[in-house]
């Protein structure tokens, strides 16, 4: 039983309360003093409880997702007022000036204690709504994630593209933290990131870091990487590649002799090939084809899978950019690219099937239930490699 079901025998029903319409204004020269320390029941119970995310919104109670599941914090709704003394701990002026005038705002922040946290803040039928993330305090190994090991000899590579993709809440970020502290602890090298927000943040070591946070370091992300090459980097770090402008430009850094790592949200490893060459108009989809062949090191594909005992598991699918790879891209061919997922096991390709059944789930993501006389791996259902610890954010 986890401390939060210790804690919360019986959750309360959600009140059908409705939001109402929210007037509200900063005080001029305001700083946001504790962080998050007025939100309900303080942010220590998120870190206590293990959870990953805290969500706020009028009239209705708080609530944490704990192993993926959405749990009640409290019984009482929170009010209109709640609400906005929340967004008045959280947000220093400038991102306010942002809320008001874009309706939504990304941070992020160190709070009492250390704990790192990602956040948006968003209007909700008038009133504000909050979503938080708690992200890992160190930052976790390859090798405590159970990233396959194709993944981390792709971030050995001098030049290329990598992308890593999956659902919001899958680990991407966790993910391209630990590949990029690995560089950080091998080479002598310039690391630059390019994040809305900044996440996990990074100590100079073997590489120098730089990173800088949409909004505050650079206006946008094509604003970022149109300056970036003027910055001397070996590696960059695209948070996300939101459009035609920040992918043609991904693309081009890529090109030129950089290792670039960029994130997408995509279903599959080889749909985030056709999403990229989408994005761009008809007449220019031959030659993207091309580059992107060219410049692409691989792509992963993961998502979190609930353990029955307790917390959450990644499994991961892989797509390497080998020469048949990139002749499918080329030729336009990239329905096939599952298949050859599918036979390819030499070169580090991997499905999301394959991953799954090594950790012991279904298909479908269900654990598989076992034999008490069956052992698997020394007792659990299945290895910890490609799989994880439930260590992703």
């Amino acid at each position: 039983m986890t401390q939060y079901q210790q804690d919360h025998p019986q959750a309360g029903q959600e009140p059908q309360a409705s939001a109402r319409e929210a007037g509200w204004t900063r005080p001029a020269g305001y700083r946001p003093a504790s962080r998050l320390g007025a939100l309900p029941a303080g942010y220590e119970r998120l870190v206590q409880y293990g959870g990953s995310d805290l969500l706020v919104s009028v009239g209705t109670p708080p609530r944490i997702r704990i192993d993926g599941t959405l749990r009640v914090l409290r019984e009482e709704p929170v009010t209109l007022e709640e609400s906005s003394a929340y967004v008045r701990e959280l947000l220093d002026d400038e991102r306010v000036a942002v809320l008001q005038q874009y309706r939504s705002v990304d941070f992020a922040f160190t709070g009492v204690g250390g704990a790192r946290f990602r956040g948006n803040v968003y209007y909700s039928k008038g009133a504000f709504s909050i979503a938080l993330r708690h992200l890992p305090g160190a930052i976790p190994t390859p090798e405590a994630l159970g990233l396959p090991p194709a993944i981390v000899r792709m971030a050995e590579r001098r030049s290329g593209l990598i992308l890593v993709t999956g659902p919001t809440g899958s680990g991407k970020s966790t993910t391209i933290a630990s590949l990029l502290e690995r560089i950080n602890l091998t080479r002598a090298c310039h690391i630059v990131t390019i994040e809305d927000p900044i996440e996990f943040r990074f100590h100079h070591k073997m590489a120098m870091v730089d990173q800088r946070e949409i909004g505050w370091d650079a206006l946008t992300f094509a604003d970022g990487l149109r300056s970036v090459l003027r910055e001397d980097p070996d590696v960059v770090l695209v948070g996300e590649m939101r459009d035609l402008d920040s992918t043609s430009s991904t693309i081009t850094v890529a090109e030129t002799g950089h290792l670039v790592f960029g994130t997408l949200h995509t279903n599959d490893a080889p749909t985030a090939v056709d999403r990229i060459i989408d994005v761009f108009p008809t007449e220019q989809q031959h030659q993207i084809r091309i580059q992107l062949a060219a410049s692409l090191l691989g792509v992963v594909h993961q998502r979190l899978y609930p353990r029955p005992e307790g917390g959450r598991v990644a499994a991961f699918e892989v797509l390497v950019a080998t020469e048949t790879v990139r002749r499918m891209i080329r030729e336009g061919k990239t329905e096939q690219l599952k298949a050859v997922m599918k036979t390819d096991v030499s070169e580090g390709m991997l499905t999301l099937d394959q991953s799954l059944a090594h950790l012991g789930f279904t298909p479908d993501g269900r654990p598989v239930q076992l034999p008490p006389d069956l052992d698997l791996a020394g007792g659990s259902n299945g290895p910890a490699n490609p799989g994880g610890n439930g260590s992703h954010a």
